[in-house]
């Protein structure tokens, strides 16, 4: 063992000696290799001539790769959008029929669910049927209009005529009185007369009985003396007992106009009333007349209601597309606005890209986009334009919209929604679906329509 390890050492110490022999030949290869560079000027310009072109080189790659992607910004988030068309029934029912499956194409106007109408055609009997009674009330009101308007004006006429015979009556009775007043003042003149010649008879009857006694006349003037004076006492008892009866005819005339003066307030009052039920009569007859009418149209839109409840046993494909989500099955019971399907319009779509703040700048509505496909890749590109740029970031309309003046802000880029449309024809085959991701790159050098 003593033996070996001493020689090992000697070993060693002649590997050590044999290097410290060599390094001075090494570094004297290399200081003679550094005086041939430096004594070769060619070496040198070649070397300068190689950096000089790798710089050119570069030069002439870096400014259209620049040139190229400087007017260029593009995403990796974003997706192609579309609408989404709930499909449910406007009225409750039982399905009796489906017309169409899972990811079936139909057209507008075709029908995509049948629900039983049986209950909706039992309701449109009893609109029918509640339209024509009505229609009937409709008519027995309007006849009853002018005959109301006839009846109430014979009424105001009949009271007019009553208040004019009772004016005709006052107005006779107001000249009874004239005339028996002046028939009074004839009375009382003849009795003021007749009694003028009672006193005349009187005084020549006592002449005559003066010369009855001194039988200077006869005694027949004497008798006829008497008799005159009789017949003159006669004469103003009878033009008194005419002033009592031409007195009480003045009375009777009073007591005739007070009645006809009631008659005329009677029948003034009575053609007031005339006047005021007539207006109140017809305007209920009309009102009644409009009451009917309204009823009618009420029950034509009952009935037209009931028409459009059976119509929409029929579920239609409002617009062109594609099903999905389809849930109803037949013998279902649906209530009204439950969706059953959904149908997605293929020939409506666009893609919404969320780009970042920063790239943002030079871009404007209507500047040209090209859009990349995952699902196809490269092989297709599809050409579209901007239309339209979000009026807020996409986190402010987040569900929890971040709050800066919390004290925890950290400063992020955000993302703001880009809208681009697709130029007519390019989803022609409809294989842009709602849902891929994309890669849009919209040209910024392209025309814009809204360029500020």
């Amino acid at each position: 063992m003593a033996v070996d390890q001493q020689e090992e050492k000697q070993q060693g110490q002649e590997q050590q000696d044999g290097k410290e022999q060599k390094e001075p030949k090494d570094d004297q290869k290399a200081e003679d290799a550094d005086a041939k560079k430096k004594a070769d000027p060619r070496r040198k310009r070649t070397i300068r001539f190689i950096i000089l072109a790798l710089i050119v080189v570069a030069a002439i790659v870096a400014i259209p790769v620049y040139a190229y992607y400087s007017v260029r910004e593009s995403t990796d988030d974003a997706q192609v959008d579309g609408h989404v068309i709930p499909i449910s029934p406007r009225v409750s029912g039982t399905v009796l029929d489906v017309l169409v499956n899972d990811n079936q194409p139909v057209r507008a106007g075709q029908e995509l669910i049948k629900l039983d109408p049986a209950d909706f055609q039992v309701s449109l009997q009893q609109a029918q049927a509640q339209l024509a009674g009505s229609q009937a009330s409709t008519t027995e009101s309007q006849q009853n209009v002018p005959i109301t308007r006839v009846t109430t004006t014979s009424q105001v006429s009949s009271s007019s005529t009553q208040l004019q015979e009772a004016q005709a009556g006052a107005a006779s009775a107001q000249q009874s009185i004239n005339a028996a007043r002046a028939a009074l003042d004839s009375a009382r003149g003849t009795v003021a007369e007749r009694e003028a010649n009672y006193v005349k008879a009187l005084k020549d009857l006592a002449r005559m009985k003066d010369l009855v006694d001194k039988d200077e006349i006869s005694r027949q003037e004497y008798d006829a003396a008497v008799a005159a004076s009789e017949a003159n006492r006669a004469q103003v008892e009878s033009a008194k007992a005419e002033v009592v009866q031409a007195e009480r005819n003045i009375d009777v005339s009073i007591a005739e106009l007070d009645q006809a003066k009631a008659r005329v307030a009677t029948a003034m009052v009575q053609r007031r009333q005339s006047e005021q039920v007539r207006a109140a009569q017809q305007a209920v007859t009309a009102a009644r007349y409009k009451q009917a009418q309204a009823t009618v149209q009420q029950r034509q839109a009952d009935l037209s209601q009931a028409k459009l409840n059976i119509q929409y046993t029929f579920l239609k494909a409002p617009v062109d597309g594609v099903v999905s989500r389809k849930s109803a099955e037949p013998g279902m019971q649906l209530t009204a606005g439950q969706q059953v399907m959904a149908l997605i319009p293929l020939d409506d779509i666009w893609i919404t890209a969320n780009f970042k703040e920063t790239q943002l700048k030079q871009m404007r509505v209507g500047q040209k986009v090209e859009v990349e496909v995952d699902t196809y890749g490269s092989s297709h590109i599809y050409r579209a334009h901007v239309d339209s740029i979000s009026a807020a970031s996409g986190a402010k309309f987040s569900l929890l919209p971040p709050e800066n003046a919390t004290g925890n802000f950290v400063k992020v880029v955000q993302r703001v929604p880009v809208k681009i449309v697709l130029e007519p024809g390019e989803n022609r085959e409809h294989l842009l679906l709602p849902g891929m991701s994309v890669n849009p790159t919209v040209l910024l050098n392209s025309g814009s329509n809204n360029a500020s």
